[in-house]
Order: structure tokens, then sequence, then C-alpha cells
């Protein structure tokens, strides 16, 4: 299985760095770049590509990769053309428009000719991983993003080569309008394409020879479909309630047992061999009638009481749902009385707002896994930084691995280890989702013993539950759909590796 690596601008820099530094020409990767793009853009648009391709190149590698593009077309027999929007730059980029006019390929110098030939597939290779949000677009550039973008409009497959041109590799902050049918990307995956998807378009990451130079390029991890079946924990043949592990889940507050119910329902749904909920006495009732396969009890008293409810009991606990913020003092009890793996969701962090620093002792040096929503983080961490480097100074301070919950996903573990998971759609954008997400990594976390592992298998169950639910609309769905239909999850089917596809990330578009 190989890891997909996902990367900033810089990252992905380094990574082509390290490759020409130790021998391999930057000219074989843009090669091998155009090659695969041209590969990948037969496969998938035949029906379009009868009505010609029209490829807008700019200046730099990117549009290096857009001259290798036409002449592969071109020699098979498809009717091609290439805007020049900017003139080529860079030697390799010389070296391929040179060799594309040798073998006949068709060529305008005006950006308007973009509008005119009519063709079913516009290639956008304008702009690469070197363009940053922060700086202004060049006239041209803009024209012709501005032209791709009406294009696409008007009914063409729209192919952005590395990136769609004015989005950002790193922050996925965009200018223009531009709005990708599909994305080929290469040797990594830009984060920037994963925070925006709406931009992006079906997502293809293609292999350039990078190898082990993608490591370069950064610490995350994508989760794909064959990480997470290789990563799924196994219930056994001869399984019972005990080997499939108990999970304690601490919340419910007076008006809240709708949380602890959504958390039950999650883990029993992800494999939990028996789930105990401990709600304030005013909910008991409620997760009694709301869910007769779990247990339930009230909250015990005083930190002997939950250590004689709990350290023999539970293999892992989750703290949060609906556990209300003027409960600092339960979840500092389970912390000490309880020495086994947990989860901290919800208010099981509010309570620690701008002291993430006294969770680490209570923590210890158990698996421990925090699920905050980006406010939550902001509220726990003091402070409006919620990048991946604030996540990881919250991991270290506090020992535990930190789940910032967002498009995309990403977790952090307190070692530096990281994961980013890309799947779901805003049906998870609503109350309670958060429940269930904890609820499905708490039985993980009890049956792998691996706070990393466990969270990212449940963001991606999680995520691959709601495209289940709906890839094309938010609105008619609840969460609980959601929870419904998580035990087609597990039987993920993985389609067979198909070189040089390393990865791919289905379109999510706006919703009605």
């Amino acid at each position: 299985m190989t890891r997909v690596v996902v990367s900033d601008a810089r990252g992905a820099a380094a990574a082509d760095e390290a490759a020409i530094a130790s021998g391999i020409p930057s000219r074989a990767l843009m090669q091998r770049a155009g090659a695969a793009a041209a590969t990948e853009l037969s496969l998938r648009c035949g029906d379009a590509m009868s009505h010609g391709v029209v490829i807008a190149a700019g200046s730099g590698n990117n549009g290096g990769d857009g001259w290798i593009i036409a002449r592969a077309l071109h020699d098979t027999g498809v009717r091609v053309r290439v805007v020049e929007c900017a003139s080529a730059k860079t030697d390799d980029a010389r070296a391929e428009r040179a060799l594309a006019v040798a073998n006949g390929v068709a060529i305008d110098s005006n950006v308007d000719a973009l509008l005119t030939g009519g063709e079913g597939i516009v290639v956008d290779a304008l702009l690469g991983t070197g363009y940053s949000a922060g700086s202004p677009l060049r006239a041209d550039m803009a024209t012709a993003i501005a032209h791709i973008a009406k294009l696409g409009e008007r009914g063409a497959t729209v192919v952005a080569i590395d990136l769609p041109s004015g989005l950002d590799a790193t922050t996925g902050e965009a200018k223009g309008d531009l709005r990708a049918t599909f994305t080929f990307t290469f040797g990594t995956v830009k984060r920037g394409l994963l925070r925006a998807r709406n931009r992006a378009g079906h997502i293809v990451v293609l292999d350039i020879g990078l190898g082990h130079f993608a490591e370069h390029a950064g610490t995350a991890t994508l989760a794909t479909p064959s990480w997470f079946r290789a990563n799924l924990p196994v219930i056994a043949a001869g399984a019972h309630k005990g080997t499939r592990k108990k999970i304690a889940i601490v919340g419910g507050g007076a008006g809240m047992a709708g949380a602890v119910l959504l958390a039950a329902r999650a883990a029993l749904r992800s494999g939990a061999g028996l789930v105990k909920c401990f709600v304030d006495a005013d909910s008991l009732l409620a997760v009694q009638h709301g869910e007769p396969a779990a247990l339930a009890a009230r909250w015990p008293e005083t930190a002997n009481e939950w250590r004689s409810a709990l350290s023999e009991w539970a293999d892992a606990v989750l703290i949060g749902p609906g556990l209300g913020r003027g409960h600092r003092a339960i979840v500092e009890d389970v912390l000490n009385v309880f020495t086994g793996p947990v989860v901290l969701d919800a208010d099981a962090l509010n309570v620690f707002e701008g002291d993430a620093k006294a969770l680490k002792p209570l923590i210890g040096d158990r698996q421990a896994l925090l699920t905050p929503h980006p406010l939550e983080f902001k509220r726990l961490s003091g402070s409006d930084d919620a990048s991946p480097d604030a996540q990881r100074t919250v991991a270290e301070a506090t020992g535990a691995c930190v789940l910032l919950k967002g498009v995309p996903t990403v977790l952090m573990s307190p070692h530096g280890a990281s994961m980013c998971v890309a799947e779901g759609n805003p049906i998870l954008a609503t109350g309670g989702a958060g429940d269930v997400l904890g609820g499905i990594a708490a039985t993980l976390l009890a049956q792998s013993g691996n706070a990393l592992k466990a969270g990212s298998l449940a963001a991606f169950a999680h995520g691959r539950a709601a495209d289940v639910v709906s890839r094309d609309q938010v609105r008619g769905f609840t969460i609980d759909d959601v929870v419904d239909v998580l035990p087609s999850v597990w039987s993920l089917d993985v389609p067979p590796p198909r070189a040089p596809v390393l990865a791919e990330l289905r379109a999510v578009r706006d919703s009605t």
C-alpha cells in the first residue's frame, strides 16, 4: 500500500527538489506528469474529447505540462490547440513547447481565442503550486481564468493540471471563479485542494516517480480506502461481547440525553460489544428508552464511585456528549480513576477553555484522542490560530492526539505524526455529528489501542457514511441517516490499484 502524502506548496516544491538533487532531471518529472495527465484525460473524458481539446498554457512548468499533453493528444489524432496565454519562461517549458510546435500542434496567442473553438474539453495549465493567493493575478492570467470559468459554465469539461489556476496550494484560497471538473495533481495531494473541494472537482493524484522523495513534502498521510481497509481492526470469528470491547460514555446532562444516545448508537454500529451510558439522573429514563441495547446508569457522585463503575468494566471511555460546561469535576474524576484509553469531545474540552496544559497530567501516558471542532479548538488553545502548527502545539501540550474536525479533518499525534481525512460532506454540518464521531472513535480506540489510527478510521467511516446517505444534496437528511448506514461502511470495497493513480477523491459540489 503506497502512502499518499498531503503537502502544502513548500512541501511539494521540497519533494521535487529532493528528486532532482538525486539525479532525476526536472524535465523528466515534467514529462511524466504531462504523459500521466494525457493518459487520464483520454480514459476519463473520451466522449467530450471528440469535440476537441483546448489547452490554456501559462509561462511556467504548469504550462510545460500543458505542452506535453497537447503533443501527446495530437500524436493520437485528437483535435487539439494550445492558447499560449503567456510565453514560456522556464527552460523545460520552452523545450516542450518547441517539440509540440515541431509536431504540428496548433497555437493561438490571443487569450480571447479560448472562447472561440467550441471544444468539449478545456485544460487549465496556467498556474501551479507556485501561485500564492496573497499575490494579485496578472491581468492576462485573470482574463484566462475567467474565460476557462465561462467555458465550464457553458458545459465544457474543465481539467485542471495540479491545481485549478488561482487556487493557493496551501490555504485553499482562490482568485477567480474557476471550478474544475477534474484536477490531476502530481506526486502529493495539495492541502489547498482538500480545503477547496467545490473548486477542484474529482481529484486524481498521479504518480510521477517521486517515490520516497514524496516524504520530503510533509508528515501528513491521506486516509484512502485501501488505508482504511488495511488498518481496520479485525473482529475474530470467535469473538464475544467482551472481546469486541466495552465502551463507557459519560455525558447526557439535563435536557441533552440525545447526544449520548447518538454516541451509543454509533458505538454499537461500529462493532462495540457492550455500551454503558453514564448520565444525569434527569436523562436516565430517556437513555434507557431510547437505546435498549445500551446499559445506562446515573452519574456516580464521588471519585471512588467512578472508580468502581469504570475501572473493572470499561475498555475505553468517551467523555463529553451533552455533558454540560459546568462539570469539570466529573471529567477530572473520570480521568483520575480510569487509566485506559479515552476520547474527549465537546464539553469535556470546553471545561478546559484556555487551560489545555491542565490535561497533560490527567491524560498521562495513555492513548487519548481529543475531537474538537474549530471553535472548541480555539477555546482549548486560547488562540484564534487553528493551523497545523497550532494543532501540533496542543497535541504536545496535552499528550493527546488532536482530531480537528473540518474540511478536511486533520489529526495530529503528540509525536508529530499526522493524518488527513477528506471524506464527508455538509450532511455532517449539523448538531449530533460530533457525538456520532465520538462513539465510532471510542469503539475503534478500544479495539486498536492507537489514538491516531482510531481517530483516522473513525473520521473516514463517519465521512464515508455521509457520502453513502447522499452525494448530491444535503436537505432532507439527518444525522440519524448517517448512523443507519454505518454498517455498509465496514465492508467497503476497495478498487484494485491502477498505475499511475495513487488516490482519487470524488467531486464535492455546493448543494441545495
